[in-house]
């Protein structure tokens, strides 16, 4: 029995002449491109969602070194406030001799540095890699700060400003700054 003519696309299927040629074995050639991979498929590295890790420590830190510099801007403007007096009684001239003015001067610094702290902590659930670099120059900053006086509260503070740049300069940081926010 016939088909008739080989090219028409209506008749009956032609058995290839060679088994397996264009095709497979075993398996019916398929039709199109590839199936696509599906959308919620995520490429590369995954994002973080939220806060973790060494990232949430840095902030931390820096919710730390905003209470320190609140308790330095006491005890800076409470001993201004006791020198000014002081001025008036002969039992502390020596005292008396120091300027208040560089003791305000220490709690005007303090305070504007507590609030640059508070300031990038607050942002770093929503800042992007400009804040990362921020809060990398604030910790290095802190550390320099804390070498010059080098007291109790200069150790602590040249530790968290190393652990806040380290915190925030590796990969995690990177990963949680560089993060895709839609």
């Amino acid at each position: 029995m016939s088909y008739g003519d080989p090219n028409n696309p209506y008749g009956a299927p032609q058995q290839p002449s060679q088994p397996g040629y264009g095709a497979p074995q075993g398996q019916p050639p398929g039709y199109g491109y590839p199936q696509a991979p599906p959308v919620q498929q995520q490429y590369g590295a995954p994002v973080p969602q939220s806060l973790q890790g060494t990232v949430a420590a840095a902030r931390a830190l820096l919710w730390v070194i905003v209470g320190l510099q609140a308790i330095g801007v006491i005890l800076f403007a409470f001993s201004a406030v006791v020198v000014d007096k002081a001025k008036d009684d002969a039992a502390f001239e020596q005292l008396a001799d120091y300027p208040t003015g560089v003791l305000w001067g220490f709690a005007v610094f303090a305070l504007a540095w507590g609030v640059f702290a508070a300031v990038l902590a607050v942002k770093f659930a929503t800042g992007g890699n400009g804040l990362r670099v921020t809060a990398l120059v604030f910790g290095i900053l802190t550390a320099v700060f804390a070498v010059y006086p080098f007291t109790i509260a200069g150790i602590v503070h040249l530790v968290l400003g190393i652990l806040i740049a380290v915190f925030v300069g590796n990969s995690k940081g990177k990963a949680w700054f560089d993060r895709p926010r839609y």
